[in-house]
């Protein structure tokens, strides 16, 4: 039985840009552990990302520093159910550059394929993701965080979903 790919989606920089670029973009407040924030979304993200789960047999999942808060501040904004959430908080070190959120990552995937939206993510990662043995194929969408997630990224994701190859491992 195959395992539905996973679709792992970060906050800051994905989602939330660092600059307003488009009038899509509402700006909305957010309280986290009583810290005020604001931040950037685009609205139609939510049906986006829920089409291509759908249209891939993808499952959606939160891997980002916001945790269960991305269930309560944003997946409603967006319009998308709760999601399982990856537990990234907590682990602030490296062993060869990869980002924190990395070694969580390759430990919830558990050899299922995925796509990972993320605007932290390089080399040490990829090269800690491929050498994992928990870790099957995955592409990761290296996202502008000055933009955010663009349809160009979508569509990059959609094509690898859709064709991708069991024994290949994207970058």
């Amino acid at each position: 039985m195959t395992k539905r790919p996973l679709v792992l989606l970060d906050v800051d920089g994905v989602l939330n840009p660092a600059r307003r670029h488009s009038l899509r973009l509402r700006r909305h407040e957010c309280v986290l552990d009583g810290r005020s924030y604001r931040i950037l979304l685009d609205a139609r993200h939510g049906a986006k990302l829920a089409a291509l789960a759908r249209d891939t047999g993808a499952e959606l999942a939160w891997a980002t520093t916001w945790e269960e808060h991305a269930n309560a501040e944003i997946a409603p904004r967006l319009r998308l159910p709760a999601l399982p959430v990856i537990a990234v908080n907590g682990d602030p070190g490296t062993r060869a550059g990869e980002h924190f959120k990395t070694r969580h990552v390759a430990e919830y995937v558990a050899r299922r394929p995925f796509v990972w939206f993320d605007d932290s993510l390089g080399v040490p990662d990829w090269q800690y993701l491929k050498d994992h043995p928990g870790v099957g194929e995955f592409l990761l969408v290296d996202v502008d965080p000055r933009t955010g997630l663009t349809d160009a990224h979508l569509e990059r994701a959609r094509a690898w979903l859709s064709g991708r190859d069991a024994e290949a491992v994207d970058r």
